[in-house]
């Protein structure tokens, strides 16, 4: 009996210290797999955002849709400009006083904008690449290829009328295939240091905001 005391105790002892082990490392596993997998997702919303910031410049508006919004990419252009400060007197108001432009009165100020010339989008944005044709896609294997959701629309705040998108994909998604009771506590995070709520998204339906709901750190150098 005092035998099979003993090894009851130590099979005990084993089993607690893996569960220890586990709680410890479970979570730091968790998060390391986590933030592979954010950064990835995060550089391709990062995509998505400059994409339709421009939509928005060239065309006055968001693209609803990722068909309409490559296509875009893919035939727009930027225009290269520069800016000069210039000025010339002002006729009306020297003549309706009686001044010499010459030797004094009034002058108008104001800047010429000159177009030099006009440089694909695609070229400004994705340095060459066509990395803008797959932004719409999940980055992760472990997606099994599932796609960010993204709308447009417009939303009235004080009284004007503005254009918003939101373009995000679920947590459960993204680590849907880890530990369910710490995706959970990851769809319940609000904190200046993690990605708030149960999706990672830039944009908002809700507000006037193109930002990302991810902390500062996934904009570092190393997340580029």
């Amino acid at each position: 009996m005092k035998i099979v005391l003993q090894i009851v105790l130590w099979i005990l002892i084993i089993f607690l210290g893996w569960k220890l082990w586990n709680s410890i490392s479970g979570p730091i596993k968790f998060n390391e797999i986590k933030e592979a997998r954010y950064a990835k997702i995060i550089k391709n919303l990062k995509d998505i955002k400059a994409a339709q910031l421009a939509h928005q410049e060239i065309v006055g508006g968001f693209a609803g849709d990722f068909e309409s919004l490559v296509r875009f990419v893919d035939t727009a252009e930027f225009a290269i400009t520069s800016r000069r400060d210039t000025f010339y007197a002002d006729v009306e108001k020297n003549k309706a006083y009686g001044l010499d432009p010459q030797t004094g009165g009034y002058i108008i100020e104001t800047v010429i904008v000159d177009t030099l010339r006009f440089t694909p989008l695609k070229d400004s944005l994705y340095a060459g690449t066509d990395r803008y044709k797959t932004m719409m896609n999940v980055p992760i294997e472990e997606a099994n290829g599932a796609k960010f959701e993204m709308k447009s629309g417009k939303l009235e705040k004080n009284k004007t009328v503005y254009s918003v998108f939101e373009a995000r994909v679920s947590k459960d998604v993204v680590l849907g295939d880890l530990d369910k009771d710490l995706l959970t506590q990851e769809k319940q995070v609000v904190s200046v240091d993690g990605v708030n709520g149960k999706y990672i998204k830039v944009g908002s339906m809700e507000d006037v905001d193109t930002s990302g709901n991810w902390p500062k750190s996934y904009d570092s150098p190393d997340n580029q």
